[in-house]
C-alpha cells in the first residue's frame, strides 16, 4: 500500500538526519501554519508528536511558532497534557455551526468558545509556566484601512495590500506590522526578524487568550481584536503576513520540524495565487516537512483536505461528518510516523525538499 506520509528535508536537515536519525532532542523549532480546517488532516500526526515524540526529556527549549490555527495547535502542545488539550480542541472545533452568511461577531464568539475549550481551566498557566516549550503567537497589527471594522473600508485596504504585495511583500508594511507574543523572554531565536516590521511582546496569563484569538481572526470573517497591555491597535490573523511561517528560524544546527498540510509553503495570505513565492527558501535548510501524501488525500471525503469553503459547500451535518472522517483517517499518518521512528527507517523515506 502506498505511503500516507511524505517526508521532505532541506540539505541541512538531511545531513543531520543521516548522521543521527530523527531525535526529539535535535528539534529546535516547531512551526504551525495557518489554514483553518486544514489542521484536521494533521490531527493524527499531532497526537504522536505532541503526546509521545516531543514529550521526551529535553536539555534546551523547544520554540513553537505559529499563526492562526497553527498557534492554536501549538498551544495544545505547550500544556501539561497535550493530548487532553487536543481532544478538547478537536471536539469543540468539529461541532461549530453557523447560519448562512454569519456576521463576523458570531464567528468571533464561536471561535472564542472553541479557544476556551482548548485552554481548559489551566491552559494559560500551563503555557506561560511550561518548563521547556516556548510559545510564539504570530498576529498582524493593522493600521489605516486594514484596521477598520467598516466592511467597505476594510475591503479597500486589503485590496490595496494584495495589489502592492504582487510587487513586494515589503509593501505590506504600509498597513501592517508583525506582532509576536511569546514566552521566550530575551532568548527568542526570532528576535532578529527583519523581513517585515516586527515587534515582540511578552505572552502573559492576561493577554494569552486575546493574542491567540487575534492570531486566528481572519479579516472580513471575524472581528479585529484589541489585546490588553499591548500597543493600541487592531490585531488580526497572523496568517495575513505569515500564512505558512517561512522565516529565519534562528541560529544553530537543530531541526525545524514542520508538520504541514502541503510539501510547500505559501509565505503570506496574499501569496496564495503567486506560485513563484512558494519556492523553498534558504530559511528551510534545516526543515523536515511531514505532510500527507497525494494518495492519502485522494482517499479523503471529496478527495481533498478540509478548508473554509466547506462551510459554504456543505450543510452542517455533511461537513461535520466529513471532517470527523478526516480526523479519524489522519491517525494513519501518526501510525506511519510511529513505525518509522521505532524501526529507524525514517531516513530511507526522506526526499529532498
Amino acid at each position: 500500500m502506498p505511503s500516507s506520509l511524505t517526508l521532505r528535508a532541506g540539505p541541512g536537515a538531511l545531513r543531520l538526519l543521516r548522521e543521527r536519525g530523527l531525535r526529539a532532542e535535535d528539534v529546535d523549532v516547531l512551526p504551525g501554519a495557518s489554514g483553518g480546517p486544514k489542521w484536521l488532516v494533521l490531527a493524527g500526526l499531532d497526537r504522536v508528536l505532541f503526546g509521545e515524540f516531543l514529550r521526551q526529556p529535553r536539555s534546551r527549549p523547544l520554540h513553537l511558532i505559529g499563526s492562526s490555527i497553527g498557534s492554536w495547535r501549538l498551544a495544545c502542545l505547550a500544556q501539561k497534557d497535550p493530548l487532553a488539550a487536543l481532544e478538547r480542541f478537536s471536539a469543540a472545533y468539529l461541532n461549530q455551526r453557523y447560519p448562512p452568511k454569519p456576521p463576523p461577531s458570531l464567528v468571533s464568539e464561536t471561535s472564542a468558545r472553541i479557544l476556551d475549550a482548548l485552554l481548559g481551566p489551566n491552559g494559560a498557566e500551563d503555557i506561560v509556566g511550561h518548563p521547556w516549550a516556548r510559545l510564539h503567537v504570530m498576529t498582524t497589527l493593522c493600521r489605516g484601512p486594514s484596521a477598520s471594522e467598516q466592511k467597505g473600508v476594510l475591503v479597500a485596504g486589503l485590496a490595496v495590500a494584495a495589489l502592492t504585495n504582487t510587487l513586494s511583500r515589503r509593501t505590506l508594511a504600509l498597513q501592517m506590522k508583525r506582532a509576536v507574543f511569546h514566552t521566550a523572554g530575551d532568548n527568542s531565536p526570532f528576535a532578529g526578524l527583519r523581513d517585515l516590521p516586527t515587534v515582540h511582546h511578552p505572552l502573559t496569563r492576561e493577554n494569552l487568550r486575546s493574542a491567540l484569538l487575534a492570531s486566528g481572526s481572519i479579516p472580513l470573517v471575524m472581528s479585529g481584536v484589541h489585546i490588553p497591555g499591548a500597543p493600541e491597535g487592531t490585531y488580526r490573523d497572523g496568517g495575513v503576513l505569515d500564512y505558512h511561517p517561512n522565516l529565519h528560524f534562528g541560529p544553530g544546527e537543530g531541526l525545524v520540524l514542520y508538520p504541514h498540510f502541503y510539501p510547500h509553503v505559501i509565505p503570506g495570505w496574499f501569496d496564495k495565487s503567486l506560485r513563484w513565492r512558494w519556492k523553498a527558501s534558504d530559511h528551510l535548510q534545516r526543515a523536515l516537512f511531514l505532510s500527507p501524501s497525494e494518495t492519502f488525500i485522494s482517499r479523503l471525503p471529496h478527495g481533498k483536505i478540509p478548508d473554509r469553503e466547506d462551510f459554504v459547500r456543505f450543510g452542517d451535518a455533511e461537513r461535520i461528518r466529513a471532517w470527523n472522517t478526516v480526523r479519524e483517517a489522519s491517525q494513519q499518518l501518526g501510525e506511519e510516523l510511529r513505525e518509522l521512528l521505532a524501526t529507524g527507517r525514517i531516513v530511507d523515506q526522506i526526499q529532498p525538499l
